[in-house]
């Protein structure tokens, strides 16, 4: 699993003054729950960076009043007009007990589909899970190798990760290969030429 460490200072007076003055100060105030008391601390927007503008999921260390925890990001809430990360809640992992995650799909290999003139298509980045901490896992790894045109795989279809439960239905489909107009344009000309072939091969036997 993916591991990072961020650098945080405590924080006592959490009145919205005092909130306010952590913004001020180009700092993101945040709170750390789900263990056995609640924790508030700061953080600067360069260490946000690092958990925030990123595709990839992290176990995050934090050291929140002398304690070291370990945690993964919740919720971020964003300004409405600025788009500035505004407060970061983090929820700390408990040995044994399940936690709702949302995990970034990895798709590997050439799909057959693509060989052919298609485009593959992303339809879903991440996947809803939920796992102990013991089974998180950095991506979801999905082999599109044997993906045919006009083909999908979807999340019943995934294998590989029985430790892990998918907060989502089996039919809903994460990839495809498109077939391009271009293609179904030559595709419905070869059939409409076929067709035309076998009508008139139709009315000369008719006509014998």
């Amino acid at each position: 699993m993916n591991t990072i460490s961020l650098e945080v200072e405590d924080r006592e007076d959490l009145g919205r003054k005092a909130t306010a003055a952590i913004r001020k100060e180009g700092k993101i105030p945040c709170v750390i729950y789900g263990g056995s008391e609640t924790k508030h601390f700061s953080i600067s927007k360069l260490e946000a960076r690092k958990v925030v503008y990123t595709p990839n999921f992290y176990v995050v260390d934090v050291n929140v009043g002398g304690a070291a925890h370990q945690a993964i990001v919740k919720e971020t809430q964003f300004h409405p007009v600025t788009d500035e990360v505004m407060h970061m809640d983090f929820q700390e992992l408990q040995d044994g007990r399940k936690m709702t995650v949302e995990i970034p799909v990895k798709l590997e290999g050439l799909a057959e589909g693509v060989k052919a003139g298609g485009t593959l298509m992303t339809k879903l980045r991440k996947l809803k899970v939920k796992a102990t901490p013991a089974n998180l896992v950095p991506d979801i790894k999905i082999d599109v190798t044997e993906l045919v045109l006009g083909k999908s795989i979807k999340v019943g279809e995934i294998v590989g990760y029985d430790n892990l439960e998918f907060i989502i239905n089996d039919g809903v489909p994460i990839c495809s290969v498109e077939i391009p107009r271009a293609l179904k344009s030559a595709a419905a000309a070869e059939e409409a030429v076929a067709e035309g072939a076998e009508a008139a091969e139709g009315a000369e036997a008719a006509a014998e």
